[in-house]
């Protein structure tokens, strides 16, 4: 339960303290900056307080916005502030400096009356306190919504004049939609999505709930494409399309109740992952029903999706706190995004989920798996050679200055392992190697040696160099214009010579093992990813060595592919599977829970589409 204390006099007629108990505030009122305190005091440090105006007249959504987001410490809106556990320290501080310098007042010359003498209300008063003490005050954008202290009777029936002029249920369900969002899903599924969500709001039901029964439903459109039945392609596009709705609405609800957390971001992130390439799998096994082997395939969607993800990563932490961060080609960007039609279409040539989901849904129903996959690895090529090339681009021309933060995300989203550890303290480090450049020659020269040659010796070397390159391209920090390409080149590297070797060894099951192990390691590497952006710094060391690194696990998989006969890979790659998975499954349900119960800051995502 949180606390909400009005401060001043009451105003007879007025709403206000029963917004505050819709809210889930339990009410108190003081007449003074000492009984404020006094009450103040006897909340419990782990609960939410606020101070609210007594006078304030403004909708309810409002004060929503600005008194139960989780995500901000402490937070403030005209005659309103709020202070989470982490601020609460700061927020006493405040008041028991506003209460002293009252006191003082009062004993100078008369008693002031709290919220209604001095410069502006109490609340105002103890938010500039809070700034000119450096604690960061989140002041959310109102648009329409109306949040005043009125001076007088005449301000007052002006404010609840303007109050009745807006539809605050109309705002609130309209902020409920992502404010960037892909074409499919802006005019698509966003239009009612957002009244699901209305009713899930209202039933009591949370995000993380619809989030599982979107992964649910996905799983569920998965077994209906392993049937290789016309029936089960039609349901299975008929599903994906509900999993998308809501996956969709999960958002959506967070947003209109202000539902964050840390545990809801993560699984809302994973579980659009794991619909994703379950739903491929199911493609693959009804394929096979029907004796066509397009495993090979749905491995190359998952690589090829996974890669696109890391770039998109990868240049967004390189670049998102640079310094002097301009550069002619993101102005052009800039003036393309004002001309409404470029709009749309540079945002369904990316191929974000909403557009990816819905064309392999009408193709699964309408056409046979193949067809599917080889659609959207075209679809996916072309984004990814879109997105990639206008980022190097605007690389290439931006004055930048990368961080040292930057350059130790870049670090730790290489997941480079004790070998490339150990060659870095033993490699002469005198000059400075083009990091990008030894990454993707070591990329090119292993994918291509396992094309080239398959299973052999040749290939073990080729990965032994590919070592040596990857120790090489991490031996200095990541600073360089086009070093965000080095984990994604890495990325390319590991998967896609197991995508080959297991497509070359020939046995009957390798190339889902290899799926499989694939989809283990880009789970480990996605967690890897939302840890960095919720500031939580990467996986422990210990995970990262005990599953080998990229470069160990492409040596490896070599190695392996050239000892063993098509049987035993296949046993090998399964057994490797099951390890990384059940390490790094173990490890982020662990972390991301303890972050989740230890109060960890709540997090929400509106990034770029995925």
């Amino acid at each position: 339960m949180s606390t909400a204390i009005l401060t001043g006099q009451p105003v007879p007629g007025s709403s206000l303290e029963g917004d505050l108990r819709s809210l889930g505030f339990d009410v108190r009122v003081a007449t003074d900056a000492g009984d404020t305190e006094t009450l103040l005091a006897v909340v419990p440090a782990d609960q939410r307080v606020a101070l609210v105006d007594a006078r304030f007249v403004g909708h309810p959504h409002a004060l929503r916005l600005g008194l139960t987001d989780p995500r901000f410490p402490a937070a403030a809106l005209p005659g309103a502030v709020t202070a989470q556990p982490a601020a609460r320290q700061a927020l006493t501080r405040a008041l028991a400096r506003e209460h002293s310098a009252v006191t003082d007042q009062a004993s100078a010359t008369t008693t002031a009356v709290v919220g209604q003498t001095g410069t502006g209300s109490l609340a105002e008063r103890i938010t500039a306190a809070l700034d000119s003490d450096g604690v960061p005050v989140h002041r959310p954008e109102l648009g329409t919504l109306v949040a005043t202290v009125p001076a007088d009777p005449q301000a007052r029936n002006e404010a609840r004049q303007a109050v009745a002029a807006v539809d605050d249920e109309a705002v609130r369900l309209r902020s409920a939609v992502k404010a960037r969002d892909g074409f499919f899903t802006t005019h698509c599924i966003s239009p009612y999505s957002r009244y699901i969500a209305r009713w899930c709001a209202r039933r009591g039901l949370t995000p993380n709930q619809v989030t599982t029964a979107s992964l649910l439903t996905a799983l569920i459109a998965a077994g209906s494409a392993a049937t290789g039945t016309r029936g089960g392609f039609v349901a299975a596009g008929i599903l994906l399309i509900l999993s998308f709705v809501l996956d969709c609405t999960d958002g959506q609800l967070a947003r209109y109740s202000l539902q964050y957390s840390t545990l809801g971001a993560w699984l809302d992130a994973t579980f659009d992952r794991a619909k994703e390439y379950a739903y491929y799998a199911g493609l693959a096994l009804g394929a096979a029903r029907g004796g066509d082997d397009v495993w090979a395939l749905a491995l190359g969607a998952m690589v090829l999706q996974t890669c696109r993800h890391v770039v998109d990563f990868a240049f967004n932490e390189a670049n998102h706190d640079a310094t002097a961060n301009t550069s002619p080609t993101a102005a052009l960007s800039g003036r393309l995004d004002s001309v409404g039609w470029t709009v749309w279409a540079r945002r369904m040539i990316v191929l974000p989920i909403g557009e990816r989901w819905a064309m392999i849904a009408v193709l699964t129903a309408l056409t046979t798996p193949r067809i599917t996959f080889v659609v959207l690895l075209i679809g996916c090529a072309f984004a990814a050679a879109y997105t990639t090339a206008g980022r190097v681009l605007r690389s290439l021309t931006r004055r930048a200055t990368r961080t040292d933060r930057a350059a130790r995300a870049l670090k730790d989203l290489t997941d480079s392992g004790p070998l490339a550890e150990l060659l870095v303290r033993v490699m002469p480090g005198n000059s400075r190697v083009t990091a990008h450049f030894s990454a993707a020659v070591g990329a090119v020269l292993v994918t291509l040696s396992a094309w080239l040659w398959g299973a052999g010796w040749q290939v073990v070397l080729c990965a032994a160099v590919y070592v040596l390159l990857s120790a090489a391209a991490v031996g200095h920090p990541l600073k360089g214009a086009l070093d965000w390409l080095v984990p994604p080149f890495f990325r390319a590297a590991e998967y896609g010579t197991v995508l080959i070797l297991a497509a070359k060894a020939g046995g009957n099951g390798v190339l889902p093992a290899a799926f499989g192990l694939v989809a283990a390691v880009a789970y480990h590497h996605y967690d890897t990813v939302y840890r960095i952006r919720g500031d939580a710094g990467a996986p422990p060391s210990w995970l990262v060595r005990s599953i080998g690194g990229h470069e160990g696990r492409t040596l490896l998989v070599a190695v392996l592919a050239t000892l063993l006969t098509a049987a035993l890979f296949k046993l090998a790659l399964t057994a490797l599977a099951v390890c990384v998975a059940l390490l790094v499954l173990g490890e982020s349900i662990r972390f991301w829970v303890a972050a989740h119960k230890g109060g960890a800051p709540a997090v929400h995502d509106e990034g770029e589409p995925a």
